[in-house]
């Protein structure tokens, strides 16, 4: 984090702080001079302000029939994979391990969809940039391995969708996007 992050987040605390004790005080005061006294209170409406965002975020109860989508597909074909989905920052809401899936499947599926997150694209697309940017690879929790791919809402990326444990990447990534299009219904 910027020591210029740590900075402000650090001193709006401390003004949340204040502001919520100096009201507490106020309000006892108050109670204790003025006992008839109604203290009245109008939440602020939320003001359009440029210093805060608004973000889209996958529903567990989505992300749950994704990966049940992206698992039952794998199982159509016989293929015994783990699905994972992730939230926009990375972190796992669903991991599914199907009947016979390896044990590196749950760990590659969960980075297959971090990364497909992280780039808005999928991972087999993503694999194909290592020959410009071999580092890419060195970036933690991420795997430029065909099988992750993105979940959009309006063209940003909400979540990410990964599958391991087929014999090919593109298996892999097949299932993830029946996982990504069950959502369009």
């Amino acid at each position: 984090m910027q020591t210029r992050t740590r900075v402000l987040t650090g001193t709006a605390f401390a003004l949340a702080l204040g502001a919520g004790t100096f009201g507490a005080v106020s309000a006892s005061a108050s109670a204790s001079t003025a006992p008839t006294a109604r203290a009245e209170y109008a939440p602020a409406a939320p003001a359009k302000d440029k210093n805060f965002t608004t973000s889209t975020h996958l529903t567990i109860d989505a992300a749950s029939r994704a990966a049940r989508a992206a698992l039952d597909a794998a199982e159509k074909e016989g293929q015994k994979v783990t699905v994972a989905v992730v939230d926009r920052n990375g972190n796992t809401l669903v991991t599914l391990r199907g009947d016979g899936a390896g044990p590196q499947s749950y760990e590659s599926a969960e980075r297959k969809a971090f990364t497909a997150v992280s780039w808005n694209a999928p991972t087999s697309v993503l694999a194909g940039r290592l020959a410009q940017a071999p580092n890419l690879k060195d970036i933690p929790g991420t795997l430029f391995l065909a099988g992750g791919a993105p979940v959009q809402a309006s063209g940003a990326p909400v979540a990410g969708i990964g599958v391991a444990g087929a014999p090919s990447g593109d298996l892999d990534e097949k299932f993830a996007k029946a996982g990504v299009d069950s959502l369009a219904k």
